[in-house]
């Protein structure tokens, strides 16, 4: 799946170039996205994400594992792992969005742009993931923390 995302990102490159024009393009053509057609994938990608997070949260919430961002960001040694481990678990979240966004490229911008095809289906599925799956485990921790401790007494 990353060697797909690469592969789209250098197409874009090659056929569109890097420029502030093109660079206004993407964020212009993302702006219009959400009311154009196929507007359930905004709704669709982020929640599949976040069940997949949800799923990802409770189980490092059952390891004792520290909450994924907080992982990625402060530890060196493992965050290559738990990068891998996040892009497996959303790569068909992701491989959707390509297709969908692929889609509305072609019958709305009657054009593709690989470039932008990469960067919506992160912005869809993988985001949603990266900022949900930490608090996820945060409360599953809670939970499971509280159901013990009334087992306890």
């Amino acid at each position: 799946m990353v060697v797909v995302a690469a592969v789209l990102v250098g197409l874009g490159l090659v056929w569109y170039g890097f420029s502030t024009e093109v660079l206004g393009r993407i964020w212009r053509n993302i702006a219009e996205r959400p009311s154009g057609p196929l507007t359930f994938r905004f709704v669709l990608q982020p929640t599949m994400a976040a069940i997949v997070a949800f799923r990802d949260g409770t189980t490092d919430a059952r390891l004792n594992r520290s909450p994924y961002l907080w992982t990625l960001l402060t530890d060196r040694n493992g965050s290559a792992e738990r990068l891998r481990e996040g892009v497996i678990a959303t790569a068909r979240i992701i491989l959707l969005g390509f297709v969908m966004d692929g889609i509305y490229q072609a019958f709305v911008l009657d054009a593709f742009f690989p470039a932008e095809t990469v960067l919506v289906a992160i912005l869809l599925a993988f985001l949603p993931y990266l900022l949900l799956r930490g608090p996820f485990c945060r409360l599953a921790g809670w939970w499971l923390r509280r159901r013990s401790a009334d087992a306890a007494s």
